[in-house]
This record gives structure tokens, C-alpha cells and sequence, in this order.
């Protein structure tokens, strides 16, 4: 197990860390306390958990995977590309259909139904986990058929963000984390897509082969767990 005799092991100060874009905003706040706290330093790339994973099959060198499911990290657990002793659940996503005009996204999502609106943001569900999530959403309400047409897909959720911030997309389907802080809708107007209408969103943390001489990947792990990571992550509308 690569965990056992870390303490023997002389301390790295940087940890190379692939973040799904949904955790960017939460992910900025915990790696700069890290860096205070602790002494090391994160160095964050952000991006769709799928294509992270394609990196990291072909010798990428991220030492921490911060995924958007629980599959990706339990996928490379079996290839023996990460630690399965490190693995664990970080953060529960929740999605939500966001607007930037205020009052144009009723309570009850009932505007998917309307013909007010022309373009539908969504995340590529083959590489996003919260695109997949929209398009499980979409089937359990039976109006993927008819919403597909009015599709425009962002390769992640940070660019499905910015197609509907930019008005590009009268609405789309985003993390609650992008839209959300401290209690509140930052902008605009939602719906909170309930949990049952989706597989849940569960993000899982994992050491990656990579990270084998890596002290400071394994103290962000652990750093994930604390008090105070928890208390940010809870901020922007994650579940623990």
C-alpha cells in the first residue's frame, strides 16, 4: 500500500491536482488555506472529469484526482493507476437549471415545458458527470425528445456555465456550487433539480499512482477531511 511509510519519506511542498470544474470556486478557497496552514502548495487544473481520466491513462502528471463521480477514481483504482486506500466520497453535487435573468426559472422547473426559451445549456454527458445528470433528468421527465434539438453542450460544466452567463443560452443545466454561496442564489434564477429525478452526484478524491513520494498530496487528502475544508465546501451547496 503506497500510504504505509510516508512518514520516512522526505516532504514534498507542490501537489499537482486535477479538479472537476464544478469544485473550481469551493477547490480555490480550500487550496489557498492549505497552502497557509499546512506549508505546501496545490497547483490546480480544472476540467471535465472525463478527459482527466484520458490524461491520466496516458502518463498526465496529476498526483490527486478530485472527480465529479465515484466511477472515474474506482476505474482507476482497478487499473492501477491510484491508491484504493485513499479513495473517498469529498462532496455530494446537486444540479440545478440556472438562468441569468432573474424570475425566468419558475420553482418548480416548469419552463422546460414553455417555449420561452430557445437554447438549452447542458455539459457533454459523455465526459461530464452533471451533463449526464441533466440528460437522466431530462429522461425522467420525459422531455429529452423534445428539449435535444435546443441543445448547446459545453465540454464542461465551467463552459456550460459561461454559454449561460453570456446569455448565449436562455438557461441551462450547471452545479448549484457555480450559482450558489453562503445560502443564497449569487444571480439569477433557479431550480434545485431533486435528487430522485438523477443518479446522485457522488465526487470522490484519489491519490494517484503519481503521487507514490508525494507528502504533500496525501496531506490535501487528509486536509479535505478537516473542520474547516468541510465547513467551505458546505457553502457552496455540497453535500456531505
Amino acid at each position: 500500500m503506497w500510504l504505509a511509510g510516508f512518514s520516512a519519506i522526505a516532504r514534498a511542498d507542490e501537489v499537482l491536482v486535477a479538479v472537476a470544474a464544478n469544485f473550481s470556486a469551493p477547490m480555490k478557497q480550500i487550496a489557498a488555506d492549505f497552502e497557509k496552514d499546512s506549508g505546501h502548495k496545490a497547483n490546480l487544473a480544472f476540467g471535465a472529469t472525463g478527459a482527466f481520466y484520458a490524461q491520466i491513462r496516458n502518463a498526465a502528471p496529476y498526483q490527486v484526482l478530485l472527480s465529479a463521480d465515484d466511477e472515474t477514481p474506482a476505474r482507476l483504482v482497478q487499473e492501477g493507476l491510484a491508491d484504493a486506500a485513499s479513495r473517498f466520497t469529498y462532496a455530494i453535487g446537486s444540479l440545478v437549471l440556472w438562468s441569468a435573468k432573474p424570475g425566468f426559472v419558475d420553482a418548480r422547473g416548469d419552463v422546460l415545458k414553455s417555449t420561452s426559451f430557445s437554447k438549452l445549456a447542458l455539459a457533454n454527458p459523455r465526459t461530464a458527470p452533471y451533463g449526464r445528470a441533466a440528460i437522466e433528468t431530462l429522461s425522467s421527465l420525459g422531455l429529452l425528445g423534445a428539449l435535444e434539438p435546443r441543445f448547446v453542450q459545453g465540454e464542461n460544466i465551467a463552459q456550460t456555465f459561461q454559454f449561460v452567463s453570456t446569455g448565449n443560452a436562455e438557461l441551462g443545466f450547471v452545479a448549484l456550487s457555480q450559482v450558489w454561496k453562503d445560502g443564497a442564489l449569487t444571480e439569477g434564477s433557479a431550480w434545485l433539480v431533486p435528487a430522485e429525478l438523477h443518479r446522485p452526484i457522488r465526487q470522490d478524491a484519489v491519490l494517484l499512482a503519481t503521487a507514490r513520494n508525494n507528502a504533500a498530496a496525501v496531506a490535501l487528502l487528509q486536509y479535505l477531511k478537516s473542520d474547516k475544508a468541510r465547513a467551505i465546501i458546505r457553502a457552496y451547496g455540497y453535500r456531505l
